[in-house]
């Protein structure tokens, strides 16, 4: 499958290079891709510069918004939260048409230092949001329960059965993007239903935030017991 990653940031490599290693054709995306290339200190939130990680993993064409999300047959948005809107709007809504967007990304609002607080919430949600923006995308909401290690390999915890959660309003979509999932290693993958159900999920960001800063670890998950 062809797949657009729309970010360059952790989650954008993490789970464009378990794309491209599961045999998938993947070009990430970026606003400046020259500037994407020149910068050689690490970003806010400690990674290294793109191009170290890009020497790693030359077989990920690295391209601009609108080129990753043209090449996608599923695009996936791993931006922050904050300008995620503004990054699918330079990617195009014409490329985004018809096109399944796996929405990863969580309203966090760092303004006031951390643990950040969720700028929408309990009426609405960022996967609304999008969805409303881009109305001919088919956008589901997942995998923004996790740290993006565990999001493109849940093996990395003893017990890799942990959940995953799905919501958005095309059935097709969400079918979709759990097969994705499943080849990730997602075994409980479950449907909370249409992209309103977004507004829970997001909303395990505050507790999620707590207890990474309780266990000192982001690796760990929820785990869905019936």
């Amino acid at each position: 499958m062809k797949v657009g990653v729309i970010g360059t940031g952790s989650v954008g490599r993490t789970l464009a290079a378990r794309l491209a290693e599961l045999g998938h054709g993947v070009t990430i995306g970026t606003r400046d891709p020259a500037a994407t290339k020149a910068r050689t200190e690490p970003d806010a939130m400690g990674n290294p510069p793109f191009a170290s990680w890009h020497a790693e993993h030359p077989d990920v064409p690295l391209g601009t918004f609108a080129q990753a999300a043209e090449h996608g047959e599923i695009v996936l948005n791993a931006t922050g939260g904050s300008g995620s809107i503004d990054a699918l709007t330079l990617a195009g809504a014409e490329n985004l048409r018809g096109k399944v967007l796996l929405d990863i990304a969580n309203p966090l609002d760092f303004s006031q230092g951390f643990p950040p607080f969720l700028w929408v919430k309990d009426t609405d949600s960022l996967g609304e949001q999008i969805q409303r923006a881009f109305p001919d995308a088919r956008v589901v909401k997942s995998l923004n329960t996790m740290t993006a290690a565990l999001m493109a390999n849940p093996s990395q915890l003893a017990d890799a059965d942990h959940s995953a959660f799905v919501s958005g309003n095309d059935a097709d979509a969400k079918a979709t993007v759990t097969a994705l999932l499943r080849s990730l290693g997602h075994t409980d993958v479950i449907d909370l239903g249409d992209i309103t159900t977004a507004r829970g999920s997001e909303m395990l960001m505050p507790i999620w935030l707590r207890l990474f800063g309780a266990l000192g670890t982001p690796i760990f998950n929820f785990k869905i017991v019936r």
